[in-house]
């Protein structure tokens, strides 16, 4: 039960915090939303240093694992948003806002993460 409170914990902090840089920084006017990727990017970034944290010398208890990694950085980073302004973009027709969002959130994602744990060695 202490795990699943914990996740429960850290997610509602996640998302919440999305839900601010989500509310400052998309763009309705030209589309970008540049809230849901620095969001994805940033939790990308967090996850890579908190599981990175996590392998090296056992840094971080499973608990505290859960609660960052699995909460935090879960209800922070969403993957069903990106897909809905995806989605948006296709049904609009913007094939390049489409394609140059979609190949940097996974390139920069996965940058992202490498770096993340690169840091902590």
């Amino acid at each position: 039960m202490k795990q699943l409170l914990l996740v429960f914990f850290g997610g509602g902090i996640g998302s919440v915090l999305r839900y601010l840089i989500g509310k400052y920084l998309n763009n309705p006017e030209n589309g970008i939303p540049y809230g849901t990727f620095a969001a994805n990017i940033l939790g990308s970034l967090l996850i890579g240093v908190i599981l990175g944290l996590a392998v090296k010398n056992d840094t971080l208890s499973q608990n505290q694992t859960l609660l960052l990694a699995t909460g935090f950085c879960g209800g922070f980073t969403t993957f069903s948003t990106f897909a809905y302004e995806n989605h948006i973009f296709l049904k609009s027709g913007d094939f390049t806002s489409f394609a140059i969002y979609t190949i940097a959130s996974f390139i920069v994602g996965f940058l992202a993460v490498f770096f993340g744990m690169y840091l902590v060695k």
